[in-house]
């Protein structure tokens, strides 16, 4: 007989690909998954995992096991959901999902009035451009982009629109010149994202190519990409509001500008909760209420 809490270490493999993975997701050391992973199929008397190309997949057998363990997650997600939909207190804990920019800047800020009017509620904050599963409870609220994603019985509101330009740092420009065209971006440096975003630099401007000379900084850290962009690696693409507080920053070809929106979502069933309502309205009014903040790069109100 399997233990239950085998389960996680399981699902954790499946989603990761990896033990290494697992570990980090799971907040263990590698060896514990393997050793975990390793007592579960003796037990059920058959490999789950095959190894292919470096990537750790579900076997036959582990995909029918894999159906059977999603079912139980489900089942006890609902549960916790259902326990937390029955609180009518305004206290204890409310986890927030959000990427590094808005979660480790604006949001603390944001969220200081809500806890003073609100002292027995514990705010957690998870920084993470992975989605969160609001259905598992990995988080009660997540800041999401470009819609609330594919999980059902989600209830999601576009909150803002994130405005953002082509920027560099003064220093990089007084070095390699100001371009005056499109057509000049082909003798500058980008820099950029490592991962999918719309914020990745433009391949056109205006009907334009605005390809680059070559790419001389990447990284998946909007922190890290201002640095790069401050310390004068080249042009890149990045949000008004951040740029706005860093004055070594200059725009470059302002008539570029491009946005993503912002919503805010949770899960219907845990949004009965007071406290994780009470959280959620709050948080939609101070990002309604911050707008031009996050399209144009105005001061925000909660600096």
């Amino acid at each position: 007989m399997i233990e239950w809490s085998d389960i996680p270490v399981f699902l954790a493999v499946v989603d990761s690909g990896s033990h290494s993975g697992a570990a980090r997701e799971l907040g263990v050391s590698q060896p514990t998954v393997g050793r975990r992973l390793a007592a579960m199929e003796e037990k059920l008397g058959a490999p789950l995992f095959v190894r292919e190309n470096g990537i750790l997949n579900a076997t036959s057998f582990g995909q029918t096991v894999l159906d059977h363990a999603r079912r139980m997650q489900d089942e006890a997600g609902a549960i916790a959901r259902a326990a937390v939909s029955r609180d009518s207190s305004l206290a204890g804990p409310v986890v927030f999902a959000a990427s590094e920019g808005l979660g480790g800047d604006w949001l603390p800020r944001a969220l200081a009035g809500f806890k003073r009017n609100n002292p027995d509620i514990i705010i957690e904050l998870n920084i993470d451009n992975h989605v969160a599963n609001l259905a598992q409870r990995q988080a009660d609220i997540a800041l999401r982009w470009n819609g609330p994603g594919k999980q059902q019985s989600l209830i999601g509101r576009r909150a803002v629109t994130i405005g953002a330009g082509l920027y560099a740092a003064k220093s990089y420009l007084d070095r390699m010149g100001r371009p005056d065209n499109v057509s000049d971006l082909a003798d500058h440096d980008a820099v950029g994202w490592s991962v999918t975003t719309k914020f990745t630099w433009p391949s056109i401007i205006d009907g334009q190519e605005a390809f680059p000379a070559r790419t001389a900084f990447q990284a998946n850290s909007p922190n890290a990409l201002l640095s790069a962009l401050a310390a004068g690696f080249g042009i890149g693409v990045y949000t008004h509001r951040m740029a706005s507080r860093h004055n070594e920053l200059e725009r470059v070809l302002p008539e570029y500008d491009t946005s993503l929106d912002l919503w805010i979502v949770t899960h219907e069933d845990v949004r009965r909760s007071a406290r994780i309502r009470a959280a959620f309205d709050f948080t939609l009014e101070a990002l309604e209420a911050d707008t031009a903040h996050f399209g144009s790069g105005a001061p925000s109100i909660y600096c």
